[in-house]
Order: C-alpha cells, then structure tokens, then sequence
C-alpha cells in the first residue's frame, strides 16, 4: 500500500464549513498512499461533528473523534498517540479552516517528507486569502496582505496550520495542556530535542511549491486580538521553557509526558515564573524585535513611516497583553 499517512484535522466549532473540508479531503489525490483522516472535533458547542459524520457517511477513510475537551495541544496529544494508527509512516496535521488549492496537496507534502528521512517538521507555505486572490480590496486589506512578514520564516517555523511530521519523530514529543500558542512550543521541541540539546535548524523545513491558503483578520480589532494571543502564547512558552531548562536532561521528556495529563501544570508555572522584576509579564523582546530588525535593514526614507507604524502596533498588543496576563489570562487563551 505504500507510505501508511494519517490525516488529524484540528476543528474546533467549526459547522460552517467542516463539511466542505470533508468533501476536499476525499478528492485528495492519494498519490498510490494509504491515507486515514481523522476529524478531531474537539470541545464543540456547536454541530461540527455531526456535520462532519454526515459528511463522511459511506467514506472508508474518513473517520470522526468527537472529543470532550478543547484544546488544541490537548488534542494534538490525543491524535498522536491515541488516536493515529500505530504503523503509521506520517502523521499530517491540519487545520479545518484552510483551503488546498491542488489536489495533491497531501500527496506531495507526505512524499516530500518521505524523500528526506533526517527531516522531522515539513512544512506547506501559509498564504493570506487577500493575498492569493487580490481582488476588491479595501486599502485596509491591501496592507494586512502586505503585512506578511511574520510569514518569511516559514521554512524554518512551524505553521501549525498544515505540516507533516513522521510518526515516530512525532511520538518523541508531548505537549501540555493548555498552550495558546502550540506551534511555537512544538517548533522548540524539536529543534533540540526537548530542550537536551542545542538547536538542529536542519530537523526543520518547507516545501518548495506547495502553499495553503488560510482566512485573513480583516479588521484591525481582529489583527490585534490575534497578535495578543500569539504574544500571549510566546511570553508562557519562554516561561515553560525556563520550567524544563531547571530540570535535568533526562527528565525533561518525562515532564513533558506529565504535563500532556495535567491541565494544572501551565497555570502553575505561569503562576511560579511571571512576572518577572525585569519586564513584566511580557519580555521587551516582543516589543522591539520588529523595530530592530527595521534599524538593521538597509535605511530608506519610505520605509521609515512603515517601521514606525510596526512599532506602534507592537505597543499596542504589548501592553494589551501584559493587561490580559495580569487579569488572568494565560493557560487555554484563544
């Protein structure tokens, strides 16, 4: 049968369109693979998993996880080791809410992974909507599509969006429960092997070609929710990661496998760790990183205003943030 590929597809409250998703996946070209999706339809209020089993009625390869608790670490945990077949070859991980432009999508993303063995992340390009189709745009939307810096490192990061990862490299990991930003923890994870060793930048990579599209925020209250959450995220995981880095080498994989069955285990060291004397909840780094790298880029008059602009944004969703934290907001924020 070739490559054995498990398809998890990360959908939380997402009737509107999880039957559309369903319909993509099956006329996915399986490439001569032998595929499984499994819909984890995690903590839904709404119909998302009913909707995803009417969809997938009479489909032998498309199966639905309706599972209680929400959570997107949480159910990364589940999908991993629980849930995906044991033989698996790959494991492909994929939000609800993206669009596969080409019907090997998949195909090429396992196979890419499989031509290169010393790989553990293979990662699709995320592309903006607005910018994938820039028609009718309003001179908001033209800039949110011109804002897609974040986006430059995609090869070396993990876009939590659509990536593979084969199955054994990824049953070395665990996540804790409760993470905002997971992808970002996860990326870290890998890189040094759960933080026992330095970081292997060669472990990470991107397909060259493939691309997935995902919704654009439209609107500047959304940009800025979405970014708090990100700094939110990235603040808890520096926190975490100086939780593991006390501990001895060879209990850190450990503490992560406690961590993955314990939904106090985030709270408590946000509550141990922050703030800090020096900064805060938040360190200054998120604040200045966007105006140092506009410093260091070659200097032109045009993109002073522009770096200027970045700075103000940054100040923004810095301060928004440390008020959240401060008013609880940390462990589960989404």
């Amino acid at each position: 049968m070739g490559l054995r590929v498990d398809i998890g597809v990360f959908a939380h409250n997402e009737a509107a369109g999880i039957a559309a998703m369903v319909r993509t996946l099956v006329q996915q070209d399986s490439g001569g693979m032998d595929l499984r999706v499994v819909i984890l339809a995690n903590g839904c209020r709404d119909e998302t998993a009913a909707l995803a089993r009417t969809a997938a009625a009479g489909l032998a390869r498309v199966e639905v996880a309706d599972l209680a608790a929400p959570g997107k670490s949480r159910t990364w945990n589940t999908f991993v080791h629980d849930v995906s077949r044991p033989d698996a070859d790959i494991l492909i991980f994929a939000d609800s809410d993206i669009t596969l432009p080409a019907a090997d999508c998949l195909a090429r993303l396992a196979q890419g992974l499989s031509a290169r063995p010393a790989l553990w992340v293979l990662n699709s390009q995320p592309v903006k909507d607005i910018a994938a189709n820039p028609v009718g745009l309003t001179p908001l939307d033209r800039m949110i599509a011109a804002a897609g810096g974040g986006l430059d490192d995609w090869k070396h990061a993990i876009c939590g969006q659509l990536y593979a990862m084969p199955a054994a490299a990824a049953r070395r990991f665990h996540l804790p429960i409760g993470l905002p930003v997971e992808d970002g923890f996860l990326r870290a994870m890998v890189l040094t092997d759960a933080l026992t060793g330095p970081e292997d930048f060669s472990r990470i990579d991107g397909l060259d070609g493939l691309f997935h599209i995902y919704a654009s925020e439209r609107s500047i209250g959304a940009l800025l929710r979405h970014q708090v959450r990100i700094v939110i995220g990235s603040a808890i995981n520096a926190a975490l990661f100086a939780q593991l880095r006390d501990l001895p080498a060879d209990r850190r994989h450990p503490q992560l496998r406690t961590s993955a069955a314990d939904s106090a285990w985030v709270g408590g060291v946000i509550r141990q760790r922050l703030p800090s004397w020096r900064f805060g909840y938040v360190p200054w780094h998120f604040l200045t990183k966007r105006l140092a790298r506009g410093f260091a880029a070659p200097r032109n008059a045009k993109r002073l205003p522009v770096v200027a602009a970045g700075f103000g944004f940054d100040a923004i969703v810095y301060i928004w943030a440390q008020i959240r934290m401060a008013k609880g907001d940390g462990a589960g924020f989404w």
